[in-house]
């Protein structure tokens, strides 16, 4: 591509592309998979996504994943384990077959790789909230996926997704008309909206923050996990945290939920960190006791 001296353009985010003739269009919103850069030229993404992207993008395949598990268990108390099961891996299933298929389908087409726009700045996810005023006359639209593709592959992962639950789960069901799991995938019918309606307003600030969201989320769901318990002395919990294989299972769910949030926050840079990640299960455990409100009423 050649490159010759061009009046630079106005804005953040407003370029010129390279036309068939080799000379410059006037300024505006550069096409998709491109970004202006310091001298206002459209370049193509060719970047290689930064571990800080791919664990962002794990975190937001994570999401409907959890919840699908989540409201898989809240609709079958009582049920079979093992319809449990087979459903909890469906899920499994419709989310990393809707994640395939949606970085299949991203140039380049036919491979999991991605070419990005790595994000330089949270303004890069609301390229809508710059547009330039010249002389304060009109304004210049110059809207566009600065962060390609980690604004669309996210909506892509949720539909892809969405249209495997629609398709296998119905399937799936069919074989047991007693199981209940149909209401799993009413609860999927609304959370996936939900998810998409907030990623498509607030995905630059979940980017910057979705590491402290981690661990926070995971030690308040590992505390509330805890909580439920009608015995709450140390040996109790931790009795029934190793002897109950469903709480074992989930005890360690936290723990690599807690463990990819300090991963996404320091970057394999300070590994002793991840000793830390059982601490707010012994911490409940050990202090419960002392948090007891009918000892508190007692006394």
């Amino acid at each position: 591509m050649s490159v010759v001296a061009v009046r630079s353009c106005p804005g953040l985010y407003c370029g010129r592309t390279e036309l068939d003739d080799g000379s410059w269009s006037d300024c505006g919103a550069c096409p998709r998979g491109f970004r202006t850069n310091a001298s206002s030229y459209c370049m193509p993404c060719t970047d290689e996504p930064m571990l800080y992207d791919g664990l962002y993008l794990g975190f937001m395949v994570m999401l409907p994943m959890v919840l699908h598990w989540f409201f898989i268990d809240m609709v079958a108390v009582g049920k079979a384990t093992k319809n449990i099961l087979v459903q909890h891996i469906c899920a499994f299933v419709e989310v990393a077959s809707g994640t395939l298929v949606a970085l299949l389908v991203l140039p380049p087409t036919g491979s999991i790789v991605l070419h990005v726009c790595s994000p330089k700045a949270l303004s890069d996810w609301y390229t809508l909230l710059h547009n330039p005023q010249p002389d304060y006359k009109e304004t210049l639209h110059c809207t566009q996926e600065a962060v390609y593709p980690l604004y669309t592959v996210v909506l892509l992962i949720y539909a892809f997704s969405l249209l495997m639950t629609i398709t296998l789960r119905p399937w799936l069901l069919t074989w047991d008309s007693t199981n209940p799991g149909k209401k799993a995938i009413y609860c999927a019918l609304y959370f996936y909206p939900i998810l998409v309606l907030i990623h498509t307003v607030a995905a630059g600030l979940i980017y910057c923050s979705f590491p402290y969201i981690i661990i926070i989320i995971s030690m308040m769901t590992s505390a509330s996990h805890f909580s439920i318990k009608i015995e709450q002395s140390a040996p109790a919990l931790l009795s029934s945290s190793l002897s109950n294989p469903r709480n074992l299972i989930i005890l360690l769910g936290h723990w690599v939920v807690h463990g990819y949030g300090i991963i996404s926050l320091t970057g394999f840079k300070e590994l002793w960190y991840l000793s830390l990640v059982p601490a707010p299960a012994v911490f409940y455990i050990v202090t419960a006791q002392f948090t007891d409100p009918m000892k508190i009423h007692s006394d």
